[in-house]
């Protein structure tokens, strides 16, 4: 029996973002372990946190696979095969970006589910079009269409990045 569920997880005003943030790692890795699957992550604005808090988790070798940190456009393009003309036509926070993360990432590793972030954090880096707490998560599975979120979260730096690490976690829990 699963652990936790999306109903009851962050309904808890007075529980913390981080204990958020690890039930929900608990409850992704109930869920690939029940299937026997593997995760991967690629990460540009959270830079890593992701899989810091997957890796928190005792046992989590089980199931999680590895980690990207595409933090720059080159390495979007060289680990992760985010095409040239999606980053200058686009943009590195782009749901196409995001697309192309999660299938990269897919693409180079052994697990069969990924999960791709990439925003801007703050406090620089916006735009017109794009304000600080713009994220993008994608993920992707075999077999299945990737699916993709846009988010615009509010709160300073540290605020964005746990807010998308959680809205990531919660999207991998949607779509398995």
């Amino acid at each position: 029996m699963l652990k936790y569920t999306l109903e009851n997880l962050g309904k808890d005003e007075h529980s913390s973002m981080a204990k958020t943030i690890e039930q929900l790692a608990v409850a992704v890795g109930d869920y690939l372990k029940a299937r026997n699957w593997k995760l991967v992550t690629a990460e540009s604005c959270t830079g890593g946190g992701l899989a810091y808090a997957i890796t928190a988790i005792p046992g989590s070798s089980n199931w999680f696979e590895r980690g990207f940190i595409t933090y720059s456009n080159t390495s979007k393009k060289e680990l992760l095969e985010v095409s040239e003309l999606t980053l200058n036509t686009m943009g590195s926070v782009s749901e196409e970006t995001a697309r192309e993360m999660a299938e990269g990432a897919l693409r180079h590793s052994h697990a069969e589910v990924s999960v791709a972030i990439t925003g801007i954090a703050g406090p620089d880096g916006a735009t017109l079009n794009k304000p600080v707490g713009t994220v993008w998560i994608a993920c992707a599975a075999i077999n299945s269409p990737t699916q993709a979120i846009h988010q615009i979260f509010v709160g300073d730096r540290t605020a964005i990045r746990e807010s998308s690490i959680k809205a990531a976690l919660k999207l991998l829990l949607k779509i398995m």
